[in-house]
């Protein structure tokens, strides 16, 4: 481990804990970096033009996550793999949202290799689409995740002014 790393991991731990919120994403990370293994096979192929695009919509889908997964472990810490409770539920969505998108990154690359152990393909090629279904789905997963964080972090508020009465307004 270089000093660089030993950076990033510092400023990981900082941000995202080591529970649950920071094996959440980087699970998303080591999905993300394996699609781009695969991707980088297709280098001699003309493939690769057709995939570029799909893997662009991931990688910009990292700094979102990361985003999600900050503020999770801002509104409810976690140091373990125990999802904090909440009074509807949220946390333990806001973790299968992550879960899934995660999961569904892996599905990607396996797609992609899949697609890439059978050659060359075109535009309209079946395992060409098979790949962005699977990118759509990463996104779902992710759009679902941030929807959920707001929810949370609407709870959370609502909690603070029922636990603090004095933060309350009062209308006239």
């Amino acid at each position: 481990m270089g000093l660089k790393d030993f950076l990033q991991s510092r400023r990981d731990d900082a941000e995202l804990g080591r529970g649950l919120w920071r094996r959440a994403h980087d699970r998303f990370i080591r999905g993300i970096d394996r699609f781009h293994q695969v991707l980088e096979r297709l280098a001699d192929t003309e493939m690769i033009e057709l995939i570029v695009p799909d893997a662009n919509t991931l990688a910009d889908l990292i700094p979102r996550v990361r985003t999600v997964a900050m503020e999770a472990q801002r509104i409810a810490p976690s140091d373990g793999m125990d999802i904090p409770a909440s009074p509807e539920g949220t946390f333990s969505d806001l973790h299968r949202a992550l879960s899934k998108a995660g999961n569904a990154v892996a599905l990607c690359a396996e797609a992609l290799a899949m697609a890439r152990c059978f050659g060359e393909c075109s535009v309209q090629c079946h395992r060409k689409i098979t790949v962005e279904r699977r990118v759509q789905s990463v996104v779902e997963h992710v759009e679902n995740a941030e929807r959920l964080i707001a929810r949370a972090r609407d709870e959370k508020a609502a909690q603070v002014r029922n636990e603090n009465p004095a933060l309350q307004t009062t209308s006239v």
